[in-house]
């Protein structure tokens, strides 16, 4: 198991994400043994959202941490996108820090493009990292002509990530996004590594083969997706789960080493991308 190097920290490849959790008062108890099953074997990185159930899963996120030692812990957040301006920016990363009860997240992101210039965002972000509020930025939801963008302004190299859509299924980001990245050593956060459960339309869990893989590695098909998510050492995957046994099993997904024969009989069924691919969203 490789740690990912992360905003100068190398962090567990397998966090929590935490999007439809917390909304729930009958079901919030349940998230917050899940998150914290994770911590006790190994995850560092939490992964939430200002827009996730109106701030309910930062809210979720604040009570599932609070034995632990934050230090060790990686928080993501991230703003939305017309809050993403000089003036909104400042108010949205408060409103996270007090929502999640901590003087600062490990990282902040851009949700998605949106109608402000990337220009002014940026400039708003290095202002509150230069707070202390932040520790890194970073955005999601961005193809390559946009970090193209963000690498010619003044701080653009300071972008320390990009959280996309990546699994199996959803491999286009291959093509050009994923060299992009590596040449810049920018880390891949994944969301969606296991496709929501396979329920994105691929069938992945009737595929023969990764039966197959999965059966020789002692694991679920899942463990698989997600260990071949994490594969170069350059990619931090953040599965969803509001079930302690299942977050468990995610966790020890980063224990399976997939051979090159693994590697090959998994491309021979899902090829890597030959072609530029529209980014997948949500």
């Amino acid at each position: 198991m490789n740690k990912v190097k992360i905003s100068g920290r190398k962090v567990f490849p397998i966090g929590i994400g935490t999007y439809n959790m917390g909304d729930k008062a009958d079901t919030f108890e349940h998230e917050v043994e899940a998150i914290r099953a994770g911590l006790d074997h190994g995850v560092q990185v939490i992964d939430t959202a200002e827009m996730y159930g109106d701030g309910n899963a930062e809210r979720l996120v604040a009570h599932a941490i609070k034995p632990y030692n934050r230090e060790e812990l990686f928080l993501i957040s991230k703003v939305l996108p017309s809050n993403a301006s000089k003036k909104q920016i400042p108010v949205s990363v408060e409103n996270s820090l007090k929502r999640l009860n901590t003087d600062y997240v490990d990282q902040y992101l851009l949700h998605w493009k949106g109608p402000i210039p990337i220009e002014e965002t940026i400039e708003a972000l290095e202002k509150v990292k230069s707070q202390g509020k932040i520790k890194s930025w970073g955005v999601s939801n961005l193809d390559v002509d946009d970090l193209e963008k963000i690498m010619k302004l003044p701080d653009g190299i300071k972008c320390d990530s990009n959280q996309v859509r990546y699994n199996l299924g959803d491999r286009g980001i291959e093509f050009d996004l994923v060299p992009m990245m590596n040449k810049l050593e920018m880390p891949l956060i994944a969301y969606a590594p296991v496709a929501r459960g396979d329920r994105l339309g691929t069938n992945l869990t009737k595929q023969k083969v990764l039966k197959e893989i999965a059966e020789k590695h002692h694991a679920t098909i899942f463990q698989i997706l997600l260990a071949w998510c994490i594969r170069n050492g350059q990619t931090i995957a953040i599965p969803q789960s509001s079930k302690t046994a299942h977050v468990i099993d995610n966790v020890k997904a980063a224990e399976i080493q997939l051979t090159q024969q693994d590697l090959k009989q998994i491309d021979s069924v899902y090829p890597k991308p030959s072609m530029k691919q529209p980014l997948a969203l949500w």
